[in-house]
């Protein structure tokens, strides 16, 4: 009874009525409770809902750091530098991602159900060999990466050559960042799996550089790198802590039980789905710097840091949405799962409908912040937004595909969107510049937004874009 009365002492819609002028309480009344309700919902959607929420706040937070991190970076820096500083650092954490080989995402799949049946020595060995894998096969990665740079400094422009070498240090630490960002959202944790690496770590980034500036480093791309380096290290050993001292908490001690080869299998497929769709998020830049000079890089990385804003709705669903898919269809409900991938899909639709709103409002002088050549931006926005609204109304859909079992199915969609846009790119950028990047990578949005209802329709039975939402009942066969 205190506990209700303490959640109700203390809810949105209270503290509004209290601290509000009775016109403003009035208005805000509909969302405070509707925030309320939220957060006390106890069902499937409404903890989803729930951790949805947190994982938006905490980019949303995020955002506003990255924003002033980077617009600081640029400033300090110059454009030319940080046009190589963002080249790199993108490419170390597709590298540093890509080296879990999909085991953050076999941890979310599988940690749920050792604990719901009480395999604690299989959750055990899941947690060890995730960490252990993640630092092992990043360093071999970084070592391969050193190797390849050393062998084709000729085809690399000079001023790229150093700061890459300084890039492959991160990359361990990176890779064992997402194995414990899995963990945590297995344990429905957003802020533990969130905060270290969209908060925490964009401020020490910025803080090392600050410091290295007042120390008299030089403000180049190189000594940006190294304070990145110290920032990752930092954040991931900060969250190593934190997330060990959480399980050990909820875990009774006891054996390791390693399945590795069965954690392989599942993993190896879900790799090539997470490793396809971080490419294609992140090698619009890359194809970008491969084309053209780093002015060019630094104007189109702000660009999609301006888009980052709206990007955040699809990850807070998924954030919420990864762990319900997997439990709906462990108990079998397939119309529950229907209903769900559904609203999924609703969300992110409506909240990348309303953000595209605020972005197109504000990205002038956001871009600006950056220095008046960055405006130039601005026009490459609209169809980008296009092309993010079209991959926002199927939802998470490919965090479906795989929690049901289809991930082989996924990785094959995957690596032809990613085909497709890189390819398309490829012919467009010599002729039309950033224009033919922006156009080229939303074209490949839309192209992964059909395939993916497509397949859901195909192997699910049921339709998950919101224009079919209220009219298709899933069918048998899931």
């Amino acid at each position: 009874m205190d506990k209700r009365n303490q959640t109700v002492r203390f809810s949105a819609a209270g503290i509004a009525a209290k601290l509000l002028p009775a016109r403003y309480a009035g208005t805000a009344e509909p969302w405070t409770r509707k925030f309320d309700s939220v957060m006390a919902d106890t069902t499937v959607s409404g903890q989803a809902q729930r951790m949805s929420l947190i994982a938006f706040s905490i980019r949303i937070i995020s955002a506003a750091i990255a924003f002033v991190s980077q617009i600081l970076l640029a400033r300090w820096v110059g454009q030319f530098e940080y046009g190589i500083f963002v080249l790199v650092w993108t490419a170390a954490v597709i590298a540093g991602n890509l080296s879990c080989f999909g085991f953050h995402t076999t941890i979310i799949r599988f940690a749920p159900q050792y604990f719901a049946e009480s395999s604690f020595a299989h959750l055990r060995g899941l947690l060890l060999t995730g960490r252990v894998f993640a630092i092992i096969s990043a360093s071999l990665i970084a070592l391969a990466g050193t190797l390849g740079i050393t062998a084709f400094s000729a085809q690399i422009e000079s001023y790229y050559i150093a700061p890459f070498y300084l890039g492959m240090l991160a990359l361990p630490m990176i890779a064992l960042g997402d194995t414990l960002d899995g963990t945590a959202r297995a344990n429905a944790w957003p802020i533990r799996a969130l905060s270290p690496t969209y908060i925490i770590r964009p401020v020490l980034i910025l803080a090392a550089m600050l410091a290295a500036l007042r120390l008299g480093y030089e403000a180049n791309a190189n000594t940006a790198i190294i304070c990145a380096i110290i920032a990752t290290y930092a954040t991931t050993l900060f969250q190593l802590v934190n997330v060990t001292a959480g399980v050990d908490r909820k875990l009774p001690t006891g054996p390791n039980r390693a399945s590795f080869t069965q954690w392989f299998a599942v993993s190896l497929p879900i790799f090539l789905v997470e490793g396809f769709l971080f490419l294609l998020t992140n090698a619009d830049v890359l194809v970008v710097g491969h084309f053209m000079d780093p002015q060019h890089v630094a104007v189109y990385f702000a660009t999609v840091k301006v888009l980052a804003l709206i990007h955040f709705v699809y990850f807070a669903v998924k954030a919420g949405s990864a762990q319900r898919y997997s439990e709906l269809m462990g108990a079998g409900n397939r119309q529950a799962l229907a209903a769900f991938a559904r609203d999924s899909a609703s969300w992110t639709f409506w909240g990348a409908m309303f953000m595209s709103c605020v972005v197109l409002l504000i990205a002038r002088p956001l871009l600006s912040m950056f220095g008046e050549n960055f405006l130039a931006g601005f026009p490459l926005l609209f169809p980008l937004v296009i092309g993010i609204l079209a991959r926002s109304s199927v939802g998470p859909a490919e965090s479906l595909l795989n929690m049901s079992g289809h991930q082989n199915l996924c990785a094959l969609l995957y690596a032809l969107t990613l085909g497709f846009s890189v390819t398309l790119s490829c012919l467009l950028i010599p002729h039309y510049g950033l224009w033919g990047a922006a156009n080229g990578f939303a074209a490949g949005m839309v192209f992964e937004a059909m395939l993916l209802a497509a397949a859901v329709k195909h192997r699910l039975g049921f339709s998950i874009s919101i224009l079919a939402a209220k009219t298709l009942q899933p069918q048998e066969g899931i």
